[in-house]
């Protein structure tokens, strides 16, 4: 029969050395509460003589052993930094874009105390949070006014309520996608109040179908870029510039959903093909060009909602404006994201777009320093030419000529090994390619290199 007296009371464990750190660390209530869990444990394993010879000689030990693991395991956070080796470089899965030092240091420095959020330091008292970042918008995009909101779905719902509640917006077949989660564009657009009048064909839609479209009833004309899909063959869409044309005929403002946030190399950004730069489409004669902040433009999740300043000034008075505002932390990495882009030094700076510009040959030599590392630890490594993605609703079809790590494991198959890798500090995020793992360092920060090798060294 166990002897259960082996098994010290809760006051009597609380008195260690080790427990009383814990309870610092933790609080009385959760070390109290894991004690008695690690407690009863031990008393079922020594019920089914399961537990062990240290276990029935030190059971102090045994229980407080579990203890700190236990507790690490509570309060241990959901959200936690993973290494992304799966060469898609705005993954939304993984959190999208990685922010720039410069933006990561600006929301540390306003996290850590209070700001002039909502307060005029120059009159001395209460001022508008929706004017921050507005002065590097329009530096960077030639608007004469911009607001900011949570995302691009919440840009597409306020400005669409404040400028087309009850009335109808005049959109493209051919442009009403479906986003990411399942959530579809007509859906979200429905939800501001506004009618929407589909005109064209999903293929082909023409300038004349927008003027024949335009009634008493009409609020704008809506252009959506297609950022996460592509049409190709027999297909037929009007220039920017002609829609604007016929806006000014009918006194209808246009309105384009950018998606991505491409600022072009004009912002000191790398060439990406068939993007619509912000700067470009409101000087080809767009009213408001909306786009998203955590995307292309490699900042934090936002949607940034910029142009005529009649037209932003209704967005900013709107009622939802109060629940898609953006807090502090957003701002001061956003900002801290668009001095990169005026400082022209973005594509060394800013995280996705030093990515997607990262020549080929960098990234087989971080491969190539890699290997032997790896080949040390155990593994089967070849290096294999590959491509790495955009992704994130972003650039369809793009592909990045990269050089892949591919890795084995004596005895894991593929999906064996890539679950592993996701259970290491930090988890691993690989891709499975022809049934192999492997890894694309072109999205693995510079700086994770080495810890990386450490993981896998570990695996």
């Amino acid at each position: 029969m166990a002897d259960f007296r082996l098994i010290p009371s809760i006051e009597q464990l609380r008195q260690r050395a080790g427990v009383r750190a814990l309870e610092a660390r933790y609080g009385r209530d959760a070390v109290v509460g894991a004690l008695r869990a690690e407690a009863d444990a031990l008393r079922d394993r020594l019920g089914a003589g399961h537990a062990g010879a240290a276990a029935r000689a030190d059971a102090a030990a045994a229980i407080e052993q579990g203890l700190a693991a236990r507790l690490a395991d509570q309060f241990a956070p959901s959200l936690q930094t993973v290494i992304n080796a799966t060469g898609v470089i705005i993954h939304t899965n993984l959190g999208r874009a990685p922010l720039a030092g410069r933006a990561a240091a600006s929301v540390a420095a306003i996290a850590s105390g209070y700001a002039n959020l909502e307060y005029d330091l120059g009159a001395g008292q209460r001022g508008a949070r929706d004017t921050h970042a507005e002065h590097l918008i329009r530096r960077l995009t030639g608007a004469d006014a911009a607001v900011v909101v949570n995302n691009n779905a919440a840009a597409a719902l306020v400005t669409l309520a404040a400028l087309a509640h009850g009335r109808e917006v005049v959109v493209s077949r051919g442009e009403l996608v479906e986003i990411g989660g399942g959530f579809r564009v007509p859906d979200v657009m429905a939800q501001s109040g506004a009618i929407l009048r589909e005109v064209g064909t999903t293929n082909r839609t023409r300038a004349s179908d927008y003027a024949a479209a335009i009634g008493e009833r009409t609020a704008l004309i809506l252009r959506v870029h297609p950022s996460n899909f592509r049409i190709e063959g027999f297909t037929e869409r009007p220039a920017l510039e002609d829609l604007a044309a016929i806006g000014r005929r009918f006194e209808i403002p246009v309105v384009e959903d950018l998606g991505s946030g491409y600022l072009g190399p004009g912002a000191g950004a790398p060439p990406i093909a068939d993007e619509p730069e912000a700067a470009a489409s409101l000087a080809a004669g767009a009213d408001v060009v909306f786009f998203s902040g955590d995307k292309l433009l490699g900042g934090p999740q936002a949607g940034i909602v910029a142009g005529r300043r009649d037209a932003i000034d209704a967005i900013r008075r709107h009622p939802l404006m109060r629940a898609l505002r953006v807090d502090k932390l957003t701002y001061a990495a956003l900002e801290g994201t668009l001095v990169e882009y005026a400082a022209r030094r973005a594509a060394e700076t800013v995280p996705v777009m030093r990515m997607i510009a990262l020549p080929r040959d960098e990234v087989e030599a971080r491969a190539a320093a890699l290997a032997p590392v790896l080949r040390a630890a155990g593994f089967t490594v070849d290096l294999i030419e590959g491509f790495s993605t955009i992704g994130g609703g972003s650039a369809p079809g793009s592909k990045l000529p990269t050089v892949l790590v591919a890795i084995a494991r004596p005895g894991l198959s593929a999906d064996a090994l890539e679950s592993r890798l996701r259970q290491l500090a930090p988890p691993v995020i690989a891709r499975i390619e022809n049934d192999r793992v492997v890894l694309d360092l072109r999205t693995v920060l510079e700086h994770q290199d080495s810890m990386l090798a450490e993981a896998l060294r570990r695996a």
